[in-house]
């Protein structure tokens, strides 16, 4: 579907916003300027589009002119409508952005300078449904070069804020019990709509289709594959399962290269990561957020070399920071930490078969989620042709296999 700009989204509307958020009511915006905020194919919850603002304001007698961009996310209008409205995730992140995430970074404080994700200037969940936030590119943040996954740097930097996100929530819960109720369902939960069930068992039956002719892998591989993708979402949700005894947090919900932006010195190097997209944050164990984000956003040499690095890093910046934030619930040790992830791997799979595939691709093709959603449509999923794609899949899924999670 062709880009096109919402028809309410005009100077009016960002006047209201500008004067709502700042408490100006001297602000008048003179012209706006709206374009795609991500590429084709990006985003798959929402329309995202980049505003450009020029506007005039009183300041001392004066009047004084001066230019902002927004980003404005926006629920669809298409065949995702009914499924993202019945995930309630514009609730969610609306809540996360406005409330939050702001005493969550209130919490961290001098401890932890670094922001944990952009500031909300404005929501509105009845129609048109959207949030609208700072635009994070005026500070020099940007999306990182996916499709050869993260280097050790990016990831590095990705899990250690990771865990200063997880650690902050501790801290919020023990402080305001309430503040994270309402955070209950991941991408994986029962209760959602069939179209996350499609999305997660279509994906994984196409990558059984593809593997049929990789002469790498042993012919059971594709045949258990094809019988796991029939389950393959009640199975994850299995593993997901809240458990009120396990150690919990608030994960993010949707950890990927995609979900996440980064600023670099004048050598390109990373030095800031910050987290986009709140709209999967759910209480539950830390296993997700880093199984999903092992599976779809490393690059295969991290993802070989260093996998056991970033357990580590997570650990002690988690320790490090609950112990700062003087957190009473008890730290998990590294060991248990490891027979988490080992007990619920199948997070990793689920990205490893859905995402990706989006993240490596060559061909950058625009990854269609409508696909997915159309009835009985069969469903051929464009990143498990790619020969990256391949490259890492031939050594993880006889791994898997070895550990017995793709028996049904």
């Amino acid at each position: 579907m062709a880009w096109k700009k919402p028809d309410w989204l005009d100077a009016s509307h960002v006047q209201k916003v500008l004067r709502n958020h700042e408490r100006d009511e001297s602000i008048e915006v003179f012209g706006i300027s709206v374009k795609p905020a991500v590429a084709k194919g990006d985003n798959y919850t929402s329309d995202m589009h980049r505003v450009a603002v020029e506007f005039f304001r009183g300041r001392n007698d004066r009047r004084i002119q001066e230019t902002r961009s927004i980003i404005v996310k926006v629920a669809p209008c298409d065949l995702r409508e009914e499924w993202i409205a019945g995930l309630g995730v514009f609730d969610i992140e609306s809540s996360m952005m406005s409330a939050t995430l702001p005493k969550m970074q209130e919490i961290l404080g001098k401890f932890s300078p670094e922001s944990l994700g952009a500031r909300c200037l404005y929501y509105q969940i009845e129609k048109p449904t959207h949030i609208v936030i700072e635009d994070l590119t005026k500070d020099g943040f940007k999306m990182a070069q996916q499709q050869l996954g993260l280097d050790l740097n990016h990831s590095v930097l990705a899990i250690r804020n990771l865990a200063r996100f997880h650690a902050s929530s501790i801290a919020l819960k023990e402080k305001y019990p309430k503040a994270i109720a309402n955070y209950k369902k991941g991408l994986f939960d029962k209760d959602h709509p069939i179209a996350m069930k499609l999305w997660l068992n279509r994906s994984l039956r196409s990558l059984a289709k593809e593997t049929t002719s990789w002469s790498e892998l042993n012919p059971q591989i594709p045949e258990k594959l094809c019988k796991l993708s029939d389950v393959m979402y009640e199975k994850t949700c299995e593993v997901a399962l809240y458990r009120e005894d396990d150690f919990n947090v608030l994960n993010h919900g949707d950890m990927w290269v995609n979900n996440m932006m980064f600023r670099y010195d004048e050598q390109q190097k990373p030095i800031e990561q910050i987290f986009v997209d709140f709209q999967f944050c759910h209480w539950g164990s830390p296993a997700e957020d880093l199984l999903y984000f092992f599976g779809s956003s490393l690059s295969d040499d991290v993802r070989l070399q260093h996998r056991d690095l970033l357990v580590s890093e997570y650990h002690t910046t988690l320790t490090v920071t609950m112990s700062k934030l003087q957190c009473k619930t008890a730290v998990l040790s590294f060991d248990n930490l490891q027979a988490i992830l080992k007990k619920r791997v199948l997070c990793e799979l689920a990205a490893v078969a859905a995402t990706l595939p989006v993240v490596v691709f060559e061909e950058r093709e625009p990854f269609n989620l409508e696909d997915v959603l159309k009835t009985n449509a069969e469903f051929h999923h464009p990143g498990h042709r790619g020969k990256t794609y391949r490259k890492i899949v031939t050594r993880l899924l006889p791994l898997y296999n070895s550990m017995g999670i793709l028996d049904v």
